[in-house]
């Protein structure tokens, strides 16, 4: 047990959650789909947020709070709010595939262009500040867009304050190849040329927010990635209380690896290598599933071999447009998440 146990003990007293015959402890009865938190950020959260609706009508989206660049950037330092930008990407994705929804994904992801100030800006990210400004709670503003969306799930932030991404890096500078930098900003860590050794997020020990904690302990299934891997991914670990919530939900754990190596972040990096890096940062963590294109995977046997270090099975799937491109199908990845919660997945009261 940690240090932390007594304030997760706490959270965990909060949470509707669930007794041996299905019934929570809320007393009430479990819905007709498994329950699913996905975590992560940007395009790859997006990817699997979009791939996850199709298949439950329980999803809870934690999304990472260290962006520092672009219109997110500007209005955390200008109002000193939550990086809004990943969230609004993650209720764009849960928006439905009728006319409104698509609508609305459009203008929340559209972008002003001017010459002014509001160049730049997403409608999206200017929404959801006007709605923390007016309500005085993330949470309860995020869920007032995603009624307004119509979004088919809930988008939480993975804190409560903005963090700052730091990382180890070696080459970033390339006229010193050798040399190991302490470089600051998920913007500059996502496209550092050099090797990045480990992460870390500053606060250290940034409070969770408890509805996040909630939401993965009374999962069925929590999904992790796809997604920048230092930038997006792991930094979820890093969050004390969401991790000690990782590692003692009853839900099984599936990682979701990326199409390919990100260009910077991780240039040259085999799918196991992935696995190799999550492990320094959280050792204790435990996964049930390993899921990564077959096309992705020159050498399954090392990959096999490095999820075995999380007690993990490894499935592979064909979950990648057909276009060539390096971003997953929906639709199939969608029918790989659903083959992996019926095959692996406890008996659950949804099927």
């Amino acid at each position: 047990m940690t240090a932390r146990t007594p304030r997760l003990s706490r959270l965990r007293r909060l949470t509707p959650g669930r007794g041996e015959d299905g019934v929570g402890r809320s007393g009430r009865r479990r819905g007709a789909t498994p329950k699913v938190v996905a975590l992560g950020g940007g395009q790859g959260l997006s990817a699997s947020l979009a791939a996850l609706r199709r298949i439950t009508g329980d999803l809870t989206a934690v999304v990472t709070v260290a962006d520092d660049g672009g219109s997110s950037g500007r209005l955390r330092e200008e109002l000193g709010v939550l990086p809004p930008g990943d969230l609004r990407k993650a209720l764009a994705a849960l928006c439905g595939d009728d006319d409104w929804g698509q609508t609305w994904a459009r203008v929340i992801q559209h972008r002003f262009q001017s010459e002014g100030d509001l160049h730049g800006h997403a409608v999206g990210n200017l929404l959801i500040v006007a709605l923390w400004e007016q309500l005085g709670d993330p949470v309860q503003a995020l869920d007032l867009v995603g009624k307004l969306l119509g979004a088919q799930g809930r988008v939480l932030p993975m804190s409560a304050v903005p963090l700052e991404l730091q990382a180890l890096v070696r080459g970033h500078d390339p006229a010193r190849p050798e040399d190991v930098d302490t470089v600051r900003g998920q913007a500059t860590v996502a496209l550092t040329p050099g090797e990045v050794l480990s992460v870390q997020v500053v606060p250290s020990d940034p409070p969770a927010v408890p509805e996040a904690v909630a939401a993965v302990l009374d999962a069925d299934w929590v999904v992790l990635g796809p997604g920048s891997w230092f930038s997006s991914v792991i930094p979820h670990l890093l969050v004390p209380e969401l991790l000690d919530a990782l590692m003692e939900t009853k839900a099984r754990r599936v990682l979701s690896l990326n199409l390919a190596p990100q260009p910077g972040e991780t240039e040259g990096f085999s799918p196991q290598r992935h696995l190799e890096v999550l492990a320094r940062h959280a050792p204790k963590l435990a996964l049930d599933v390993v899921l990564a294109d077959e096309a992705a995977v020159p050498d399954r046997e090392s990959l096999a071999d490095a999820a075995k270090r999380f007690g993990a099975a490894v499935e592979l799937a064909p979950v990648a447009r057909q276009d060539g491109s390096p971003k997953h199908d929906p639709e199939l990845l969608a029918a790989a998440y659903d083959r992996i919660f019926r095959m692996h997945g406890r008996i659950g009261p949804w099927r």
